[in-house]
């Protein structure tokens, strides 16, 4: 507002105070010259113009709300310990098929694949020289047999003779020594005549167990040997199935110390069950039994060898294959297991959780882990039971920070369980926009 306006408004400000002809200063203005009260009215009304052509205040910001964190409480519970061993599966019975006879093999009688019973045949060999060795031996026993009735009858008469003289003390001692060779002739007849038919039996091999037959290594017209390297096809027994792992002596140490301890509780029973876990990371279905431990270490690999027994009756599992063994190792009477989403690790490696203490505040523990236990860690320190660990929303946080802790169930899915950290959210993004065009005329009315 320039000078004209204001000696408008109010004359007797912008009039100058005649001087003091003493002092030659200024004169104060008599009570007459004061402004009046509608010049007065005419200031407050300028200053209510200017004021509402002033940018309004804006209202003061709101008080940071407590962020919300999911938080588990830590209970004592009984936990069952295990360990998770390397294995491979293996037939409970193995049996390679050989020939024990040479000949031109004839047929092959049996599916390729197939089960087979113990004793059914598999292959027939051409058996036309086998039958003539029986028979031959078979003639030969009947020479023996002939032979050695002559010699007897000749031993009983000189055994008469003897006794009156008639022939020589050596003539009854060579009759009766040949009898008695010509009873043991009969027993070598005998003898051959036997391995003659067991030769022929061999010319139709059969199976020497009940399993699954594989594939057939020779095809008929094939020459075979008896007792050859190559065997002509092989039949295993799939139910039951070995299951063979190893553990090593260190981890074996160990569990024996916390037996000793007295931090587990060992295992009893003759028959510990185990359970297998498939390549694919799936359980097996059917448990087996710890069959026997080893107690010989592998010097090369600092490892003894367990093995366990596992029942097959839908043929599952094939010999050879790779599997876990998980066999309980100890009871763990008053376990802490903490969530391995609440773990974090800092540089070194060394572990540590949020924890919410009285009065809602944010602070930091180093922890101390034993094992894995599924998803979750077990404690060998650092916590105790009741206290509540950050295992959702720790990425807001900070140690120190005041949070409102909400108790959510780890085993739920973070996603739409009820009462989790930020479920919420989506909801709140939608009505942002709704929001967004009433409040876009607000700077319009600053220009």
């Amino acid at each position: 507002m320039n000078d004209a306006a204001l000696s408008l408004l109010c004359p007797s400000l912008s009039a100058p105070s005649p001087a003091d002809p003493v002092s030659g200063r200024a004169a104060r203005p008599a009570l007459g010259a004061l402004p009046s009260r509608g010049a007065l009215l005419g200031l407050l009304l300028i200053a209510g113009i200017l004021a509402g052509c002033s940018k309004p205040n804006e209202a003061p910001a709101p008080a940071k709300a407590a962020p919300e964190v999911g938080v588990v409480t830590l209970k004592q519970q009984s936990q069952q310990l295990e360990a998770a061993l390397p294995g491979r599966t293996r037939a409970s019975l193995t049996a390679e098929v050989r020939p024990q006879v040479s000949g031109i093999l004839q047929k092959r009688l049996f599916t390729e694949g197939a089960l087979v019973r113990q004793g059914q045949p598999l292959y027939q060999i051409d058996d036309a020289s086998l039958r003539a060795t029986e028979a031959s031996a078979q003639a030969a026993l009947a020479k023996a047999e002939a032979t050695a009735r002559t010699q007897e009858a000749t031993a009983k008469r000189n055994a008469e003779l003897v006794k009156i003289d008639a022939i020589s003390q050596q003539a009854f001692e060579e009759s009766q020594a040949a009898a008695a060779q010509s009873r043991s002739d009969v027993a070598v007849a005998q003898a051959n005549l036997a391995t003659a038919r067991i030769n022929l039996k061999y010319s139709r091999i059969e199976a020497p167990i009940s399993g699954r037959i594989s594939l057939s290594n020779v095809t008929p017209g094939a020459l075979v040997t008896a007792n050859q390297t190559d065997a002509l096809t092989s039949i295993v027994q799939l139910d039951p199935m070995y299951v063979d792992f190893t553990q090593s002596t260190t981890e074996l140490m160990q569990l024996q110390r916390d037996w000793d301890a007295g931090r587990f509780q060992k295992v009893e029973g003759d028959k510990i069950p185990v359970r297998i876990r498939l390549d694919d990371g799936t359980e097996y279905a059917q448990r087996g039994q710890l069959q026997f431990a080893g107690v010989i270490v592998n010097a090369t690999t600092g490892t003894v060898t367990l093995r366990a027994v596992v029942p097959n009756p839908k043929g599952t599992l094939m010999p050879g294959m790779y599997v876990q063994a998980l066999l309980p190792t100890g009871l763990a009477p008053e376990a802490l297991l903490v969530p391995q989403q609440a773990v974090t690790r800092d540089l070194t490696g060394k572990p540590s959780v949020l924890v919410v203490k009285d009065g809602d505040v944010v602070e930091k523990r180093p922890i101390s882990i034993d094992r894995a236990v599924g998803n979750q860690w077990l404690l060998q320190g650092g916590l105790a039971a009741g206290e509540r660990v950050v295992v959702e929303g720790f990425q807001r946080v900070k140690p120190g920070d005041k949070v409102r802790a909400v108790e959510v169930d780890p085993k739920a899915p973070a996603k739409g369980r009820k009462g989790a950290p930020g479920a919420d959210a989506p909801a709140a993004a939608d009505a942002a926009p709704a929001s967004a065009p009433a409040s876009s005329p607000a700077p319009a009315a600053s220009r």
